[in-house]
Order: C-alpha cells, then structure tokens, then sequence
C-alpha cells in the first residue's frame, strides 16, 4: 500500500516560506536552519511530485501548483487544530502570550473580562518579550499572542497604535554634562532597541543604569528616580511626567499592538475578541 499521508511538519514549512517570503526568517521563526526548512519542503515536493515554489537569488515565488496547494494547506493546519481541540479536555485551555510592554495594569481587569464572557474558559497567560512570544506562537505553543510589532513579520491583525515617550518621576533632574541615564527592560526588547536607535541617531549619549526582568521593574526604577524609560502612559503611575520635549529627546513613534491568533471559532473565539476589544480600548485610551 502506497503511503500518501503528508507530513504536517512540512507542510507548515511551506505556508511559513510563503507567508514571510523567505526561507531565512522561516527558519528563524520556527527555530531550526534554513538547510532544515530546505529539507522539509523538499519532502512535501518529492510527496506532492511537483515544484511548489520558484528559488530565485532575491526572491521567492508560488509555482502555479504551490498557488493552488496554499490555501489547501491552511486549511489542513487549521483542520489538525480544530481537530485537537475536540478532543482536548471538558474545561477548554486557552494559552494566552501577552508581551510585557503591553499587559499594564489593566491585565487583572482584563482577565476578568474573558473569565466573565466564559466562566469554563481554563485562561492560561504567558507575559514576554514580543520575539520570544511569537516564536511560541510559531510552534503552537500559544493560541493568541497580542504583541508589539516585530521586525521581519507582516503578519497579525492591528488592534490599535499607542504613543510612547519618555517619562521620569516628578522633580528628577538630568546633568547636562553626563550621558542619560536609561532604565530599559532586558534584551530582546523591541522598545529598547529602538529608544537606543533613536538617541544614537540624535547623537545623544546615554547609559543604562536600570535593566529590568519586566516593565514592572522599569517602571519602579523610573518612579524612584534612577533614570527616564520609553514607556506608554497608561503604563505609569500618577505623578510621572513626560521630559522628552524639556530634553530635546527625539520623538518617539506611535507602536502598534498586533493580535495573532489561531482561535477561529467557538466560545474561545468569543473570549479572544473580548479581550481584543479590552486592550484596543485601552491602548487608545
């Protein structure tokens, strides 16, 4: 008998290609090398006995077969969850990844939120850094991750754009004659990165003289007087006070938070579109 099963594992490699449009950032986001993600895709080629994708030096494009096998194979993904899912246990598990610059204080307020719109909703929330969270995501790990935007992906579905500046505690004061003190969160930390980015091309020095395990602690060394950080206003207690224009910091952009979900349906469905609506309305407030 002639096995014509097709590998899962492949098949998710090929709508990653496609998806990010490069086998590089494939690789990356599903934490193997690009001679692994080659390999798979290979093998659903040699299953599928055709050429799904066209390699150039600088490009890479659906063949006329990988066009038509694409959404066939989203859909064998989704039906494979879908299926998981029927026979997971009575009381449903939703994994939740929220990254750290956007839970806030709001979170428990959130939470009951989704717990209200389903009391038999087993909640299960992972708070990290937007990268790291996605690669989860990327692995199944996580059903939803709501993140910040990440460099390389396109992908998500914007929930809402929130300013950012640069915020002290009330009365602290900066010697123009030494580098900015800086609290940040740890790397990888997108925020950090870029507020780095920005003072670099500013040609303003700075040191960092806080690094924290979480926006908590940023926010705590901040509000003690250690130093400024780029955070969002909600984020902050009262009292705070934005020093960026007294500075002449550069401008921070506004950052987007992004929803990725798999969730397609169902009362699960339900929860992650409240809790969607709880953080558009509160990123925008």
């Amino acid at each position: 008998m002639i096995d014509r099963s097709l590998d899962l594992d492949a098949v998710h490699a090929f709508v990653r290609i496609t998806e990010l449009g490069s086998f590089t950032r494939a690789a990356e986001v599903m934490q193997t090398t690009q001679a692994g993600i080659s390999q798979k895709l290979k093998r659903l080629e040699d299953r599928l006995g055709c050429r799904l994708l066209e390699r150039t030096p600088r490009h890479v494009e659906l063949s006329a077969q990988g066009a038509a096998f694409l959404a066939h194979a989203r859909e064998l993904l989704e039906v494979h969850d879908r299926a998981l899912m029927a026979f997971a246990s009575a009381r449903r598990r939703l994994t939740i990844g929220i990254s750290d610059h956007v839970a806030g204080p709001e979170l428990p307020a959130l939470i009951a939120r989704m717990n209200a719109q389903d009391p038999q909703l087993l909640i299960d929330v992972r708070i990290g850094s937007s990268g790291k969270l996605l690669e989860s995501f990327d692995r199944r790990e996580l059903d939803t991750v709501i993140v910040r935007l990440h460099a390389g992906r396109t992908d998500g579905k914007m929930l809402a754009e929130e300013r950012f500046s640069w915020f002290a505690a009330a009365g602290w004061q900066h010697r123009a004659d030494e580098p900015l003190p800086l609290a940040t969160m740890a790397e990888p930390c997108g925020v950090r990165a870029l507020a780095a980015q920005l003072l670099d091309t500013a040609g303003i020095p700075w040191t960092e003289v806080f690094v924290g395990g979480g926006v908590a602690a940023v926010v705590a060394a901040v509000v003690a007087g250690l130093g400024i950080a780029a955070l969002a206003p909600r984020m902050l207690p009262l009292g705070c006070i934005d020093v960026g224009p007294e500075l002449g910091l550069p401008a921070l952009p506004r950052l987007p938070v992004l929803l990725h979900s798999r969730v397609r349906e169902g009362r699960a469905r339900d929860a992650v579109d409240a809790l969607s609506a709880a953080f558009r309305s509160a990123a925008r407030n």
